[in-house]
């Protein structure tokens, strides 16, 4: 823009202020000033709607939004990854601590459905219990359940990320075997 051009140049701004002013070329240019600087912020608060949701927000706001429902995204993940776990983040909370809610985030996080199997560790005894007959005793392996993730690449898979899942979504008294391996095609 030539310097003569930038002088005529007038902010729009000049409609919120009194018809006294509109006239004044000093004004517009004046206000110009505030208009470049405080433009992109107008821009940003007039767009909140898009930040606030998960599958139109722009990929730099994505770990933002997630903080505000707890989870930690992997920038590694596709982005498209990251936006189906934080749009789902309010859904998988209401299954946490459920094998339910773990296999769903972990197919969040994985992209494939995990297998997630309980031990028990023998049979309840009641009156007709006989030991050695017909009920066993247990393995001493009580609350214990296994996770098993069949992957195409399973080295490409955060490990370390999974176990935190697991942790963040197991009930506190449960432990847990991770098992990884590669899909049979």
């Amino acid at each position: 823009i030539s310097e003569r051009a930038s002088l005529r140049q007038r902010s729009s701004y000049l409609r919120y202020l009194p018809a006294i002013y509109a006239d004044s070329d000093f004004m517009g240019r004046f206000l110009m000033i505030f208009e470049s600087v405080l433009g992109p912020i107008q821009n940003v608060v007039d767009n909140i709607p898009y930040y606030l949701d998960p599958k139109l927000a722009p990929q730099e706001a994505l770990p933002w939004l997630a903080s505000w429902v707890d989870v930690v995204l992997d920038d590694s993940w596709p982005v498209e990854r990251r936006r189906a776990l934080v749009s789902s983040a309010v859904q998988l909370y209401q299954w946490r601590g459920t094998r339910r809610g773990m296999r769903e985030y972990l197919r969040v996080y994985t992209g494939v459905e995990p297998e997630i199997t309980e031990e028990y560790g023998g049979f309840p005894l009641n009156d007709n219990s006989r030991l050695g007959l017909n009920t066993a005793l247990g393995s001493g392996q009580h609350n214990v359940f296994t996770v098993t993730l069949e992957l195409d690449d399973p080295e490409s898979l955060n490990v370390q990320h999974i176990k935190t899942i697991i942790e963040a979504e197991k009930p506190a008294h449960a432990a847990y075997r991770l098992e990884i391996k590669r899909k049979v095609s």
